[in-house]
């Protein structure tokens, strides 16, 4: 199963939907705040190629976006293969 990592920041209704869907799809996943951590956000920003907005998503080292792409990765039926693929 693909590890996913998923930088959020705090009261952001997108962040709160991605994660819901990642807990529902019972994912190996780590959600790193990164609305007030500096680093974080850097660290952010250089792996999504200058990506600003929140969440950002990776599954295993592939970007897949924020939350609307997740979503529409999930529509296309797409994501559960994403996360159990070995990535």
């Amino acid at each position: 199963m693909s590890h996913v990592t998923i930088y959020t920041r705090s009261m952001c209704g997108y962040c709160a939907r991605a994660v819901a869907l990642l807990k529902q799809k019972n994912a190996d996943f780590t959600e790193i705040d990164a609305g007030m951590n500096a680093a974080a956000r850097r660290e952010m920003f250089e792996k999504s190629n200058g990506s600003r907005t929140f969440p950002q998503i990776f599954v295993g080292d592939t970007h897949i976006g924020g939350c609307d792409d997740m979503m529409v990765l999930e529509r296309a039926g797409k994501l559960d293969a994403m996360l159990a693929a070995d990535l």
